[in-house]
Formats: C-alpha cells, structure tokens, sequence
C-alpha cells in the first residue's frame, strides 16, 4: 500500500526508493522539504536529494533520464568531432551574455540541430527537468527542440574546453608595469631591506601565483625559475618532456623573484642561498587541491655580489595519478609478465629509467592493484609524491632518514613495501632481504635499461644469488611523445632508409598505418601532444636466473640481452616501433628517444 501511494505522490522518489539508492527516512525527509518548497523555488525531489542532501548529482540523473527516458549525450568530451565542438560554442557564444550565463548556471549547452528535422534542437541538460531549459531553447531560435541527457563531469569538462577559466592573477598583472627596478648597490652583501621594498612594490607575488596556476592549467610537469642577469629572471614550463619558456621578468633583481617564492612555500629559509633546500607549496586550483614540490640550488651569477638560485617546482596533481594497469602502455610480452610479477606472493619488481621516465606512475598503479584491506602496505620514499590511499606512507624527517625506515619496515609486519628508490648498497640490501623473506617489494633504479640494473646491483655488492632468486621483474621505462590526433599525417609509405638503419621489414610495414608530425594550434605546432610509456621487461625466467648465479667477476649484460630476447623482451626501440605500428607517435620519436643497442 505504501510503495502504491508513493508511485502516485513522486515517481522519482519511488524509483530510487526501489533501487536501493535512498532509503525511507531519506525519502520521507526530502519529500517534506519538497512540500516546503511548493511555494517558493518548486523544485522537484532529484534536485533536492543532490542540493540539500548531498547525493551524488550524476546518480541521481541517471536514473531520473532512465525514467522519463531521455536520450544520453554518449560522446566522449576529450574526443568531440571538431566540426561539433565549434559549432556548439558558436551557438553559445551568439546567444548573449545573459542567456549563455543562464545556461552555465542552468547546466545547458546546445548540442546541435537534428539531422532528420533540422528546426528541431538537441539540448542536452546536466539536470532534464531543469525548468529554464525552454527559455533556453527558443532563446536560441529554436522551434522545436528536444532533452538529452549529460553527465554533469562530463558537461564540466566540455565548458571548461571550451572557456578556459581565466587566471585572475594575470588579469592583476595586466593592470601593473612589469618593469620593476631597484637601484644597483656596490654593496657585495645583498641589503635586504632593499629586497623587501622591491618586493612589496612589485608584482611578484601575482606573477609567482598565475605560474602556479598557469601551469596546473596547461599541464605542466615542471615550473623552472631561472637567472640570467642581475635584472633577469626566466620562467620556464616543461610540458610533454620539453621546457619552453613562459615569461621574461625584467628588470628585476632575481634574489626579489626568488625571495618571493621561498615565502609562498613552507619548509624553506628565504636567508639561506648557498645550500640546496627542499620545501613545498599547496593550492586549492579549480576545486582540487595541488601540491607542489619546490627544489632550490645555489647557482653561479653573471656577478659576484649576485647570489643566484635556481628554482624547480614540480607540480603533483592527484587527478593524474594512474590507478588502471591498462591506461599504463603495456602490451605483449611485457604486460603479461609485469601482471604475473605483481601478483606473485613475494620477490621484488623493479622500474629503472632515467628521472621524469614516469617510474613511480607505474609503480603506484602497480601497487593499487595489490592494495587490500587484508595486507599491510607501506611505502618509503623521499620526498613523498602522491597520497596512495590504502597505503602507510612512512614520513622521512630529522629524526628518521630513508636508510633506518627502511631498516624499521623490517618490524612493522609489512605484506607490501614500496621502497622509492635503491640509492645504495644498504638500501638495495635491505629491499633485497623483504623481497627474499615473503615479501611482495618495489622498487626503482637508475639505469639505462633493465640488463643494465642487474649489473648495477652486482656492482653495488649485492650476491647474484640474491639477485637471481629475489627479482621477479625489471622494467626499463621511458616517455615518447604522442602524435597530436587533431593534425596527424599518414603518410604514403614508410621512409625505406629508416628500415634499412633500424633492420626493419620494409615490406611488414607497408601493411601498417604510419603517421607523421605537421602541427596546428592545439599542440603548439610541435605536432605532439601528451605522451606514452615504453617499456623493456625483463621477467626472471629460470633460464636468466642461471645466467645470473653464474656470473663470475662481472655481470654479462649481452648474455642477459640475448636469453631476454629468446623469452619474447622487447628492447625499449623496438617497443617503441609498435606504438608506432599503432599510429600513436612516429617514427622520429622514437629514434630520438631511445638508443640503439
């Protein structure tokens, strides 16, 4: 009697009673606060079980668009057909300043005419029962139109594609001359009442606040800060591996741009400038907390009274952490032995590559896949990066460096350890004995490639006993750019001297689809945008376990090299050529990335 009596007051509330998504005494609740409502804002129960309740706004639409049978928008909003995303911004955009602001606050966006009835058009709505959703569509001089369903993450990320949210710090700057000048002192002592009026009557602080935020924007890696006089200072992004340069700051001391960073950051003495220091910075950008890591190092100036930094801030944005082995760019061989790798009980796996080759993504989405609330997990690095929920992260300080956590884990009954990097012979011995003694361990190294990282911990000190039967796995890792999908070219025929330098099948590869670079406006012109893994596994077989434990006084890495090959490794070039089978980069890139063995 009472499901009837609820069908007939609020279908929605009866639906998503049945389903299980709200319970009865929210039910009852949110029904009494729609009564209340009646004679003032008229909303209906969907909107506020998500507004005033808390419900997750896309769980709930769903179900309220199955209902009434909407149509769903099914595009993926990073993958708009050009021709559609321009056309819907255009319509937007001749709509007028009230109506396209009603449409932003109303969760609407023109999705385009209908092909079969061309004065009909397709709105799609965050929210299909939205009440401004007809003053919308006839506001766009439709004669019909009709609702379609979108995801509110997914409309989110088409207006933000499409209106890039402004950077009120470099609005501010506009408004203030960059030229900021002090004048020059024969005192070899930097005089810091000096510094500080510099600072205060400069626009310093803005311009280090849009760099921070500029550069979470645009997906930057890095933020470099670099002197080249004593009234110059470079400010560089790195973006897909390259750094490229952002903004001049003329006619400023550097030791003012400097000083302004180290008192936005915590952990850093803005006084000290002839050691290196680490300290950090955290901001709240676009509704997401981001945290950087600020890097600082003495530097030679173009003058001796000039104490010069370098600054390097490295930007951790959580949004990228990769939780999806699948999202990570293995394929074959070396996919299906990482997988067996980390899923075996105990023994070591190990990423080596050079810095910023993308090894602690892989290992941390590698960890996420072992991460149980039945296991102990516990993770030693320096510094810590990203946050790995479900894990306990040992924090490095004063009165605990990396060598005795390390030594510590040992009785802290771990099931999983993360050890960030194998500095020293200590260290590798250490990671060594967990991952020999049932422990499921990684780690990383700094080497070249993965036979390379055998030899590099036989000359460390380490038993190649220990070597051979701890080690699951070695991957060597490297970043390749990835070829813009808005301008790629295929071209007619793949370059017959590049098979013929890299021993590769002319006729094979006229089978495949090969792509170049050109370049347009959405990747800067370089013809590449985002990048991808490359991997060389080496899985322990027995075989390459035996060529291990014999070694006599060195390591034979082409003996590791030949039987790696015989098991179905390929080297980093040739896993670099199948991305390139698969049209993702090309072929340059991959020369220009890896070497030949």
């Amino acid at each position: 009697m009472l499901d009837s009596a609820l069908e007939f007051t609020d279908k929605i509330g009866y639906m998503l009673l049945r389903k299980g998504i709200i319970d009865s005494d929210v039910l009852e609740k949110a029904l009494e606060a729609k009564n209340n409502d009646r004679n003032k804002l008229k909303r209906n129960l969907a909107q506020i079980l998500v507004q005033e309740f808390g419900y997750e706004h896309d769980k709930i639409f769903a179900e309220v668009s199955f209902l009434y049978a909407f149509r769903e928008f099914d595009l993926n909003p990073n993958e708009l057909p050009n021709d559609l995303s321009e056309n819907m911004k255009k319509m937007m955009n001749a709509a007028g300043d009230p109506l396209k602001a009603l449409m932003r606050s109303s969760g609407v966006l023109p999705y385009k005419f209908d092909d079969r009835q061309k004065d009909k058009l397709l709105v799609a709505a965050t929210d299909p029962t939205e009440k401004n959703i007809p003053k919308i569509a006839f506001g766009l001089n439709a004669k019909k139109y009709e609702v379609i369903y979108i995801k509110k993450r997914d409309y989110d990320k088409i207006i933000e594609k499409f209106f890039p949210p402004e950077n009120e710090f470099l609005k501010m700057l506009e408004d203030i001359p960059s030229e900021i000048s002090v004048e020059d002192s024969d005192d070899k002592s930097l005089d810091e009442a000096e510094l500080d009026s510099e600072i205060n009557k400069s626009a310093l602080v803005n311009l280090i606040e849009a760099a921070l935020v500029e550069g979470v924007r645009r997906g930057v890696s890095d933020i470099h800060f670099v002197p080249r006089t004593n009234k110059r200072t470079d400010i560089m992004f790195r973006t897909d591996g390259l750094l490229a340069l952002w903004h001049v700051q003329d006619n400023t001391s550097p030791e003012a741009v400097i000083a302004v960073v180290k008192d936005r950051a915590r952990g850093l003495d803005r006084f000290e400038r002839e050691r290196a220091q680490d300290g950090f910075i955290q901001r709240e950008i676009d509704g997401q907390i981001i945290r950087y890591r600020v890097s600082i190092l003495p530097m030679v100036g173009t003058e001796l009274k000039n104490k010069f930094e370098s600054i390097v801030i490295r930007i951790l944005d959580d949004r990228k952490v990769i939780r999806d082995l699948g999202k990570l760019g293995l394929i074959g061989y070396a996919k299906e032995s990482f997988e067996k790798s980390i899923n075996s009980p105990q023994g070591m796996v190990i990423l080596t590559g050079p810095t910023g080759s993308g090894k602690s993504t892989t290992l941390i989405a590698a960890l996420y896949q072992v991460i149980d609330p039945t296991v102990n997990v516990l993770t030693v690095e320096d510094p810590v990066e990203y946050v790995i929920e479900g894990a306990r992260q040992l924090k490095i300080g004063n009165k605990m460096n990396f060598e005795q956590a390390i030594r510590a884990i040992l009785r802290h009954d771990p099931d999983v350890v993360l050890v960030g990097e194998m500095r020293d012979k200590e260290t590798a011995e250490v990671a060594i004995k967990l991952a020999n003694t049932g422990h499921l361990t990684f780690s990383t190294l700094h080497t070249n490639d993965a036979p390379s990282a055998v030899a590099r911990l036989y000359k460390m000190g380490i038993e190649p006993f220990l070597i051979a039967y701890a080690i699951n796995i070695i991957v060597a890792q490297r970043l390749i750019r990835k070829l813009c999908t808005n301008c790629k070219k295929k071209v007619a025929s793949p370059s017959v001297d590049i098979c013929k330098q890299h021993g590769l099948d002319y006729d094979e590869w006229m089978k495949y689809d090969v792509y170049e670079a050109v370049g347009c406006e959405k990747c800067g012109g370089s013809g590449y945008k985002g990048r991808l893994a490359i991997h060389e596994a080496l899985y322990f077989t027995k075989e390459l376990r035996q060529i291990i434990v014999r070694s006599g006084e060195d390591v034979d890495e082409e003996k590791i090299r030949i039987q790696a090959k015989k098991d179905g490794s390929l080297n980093l070039r040739e896993s670099g050529f199948d991305k390139v089978k698969n049209g993702l980069t090309s072929f340059e890139e991959v020369i220009a990335g890896t070497m030949e063995e």
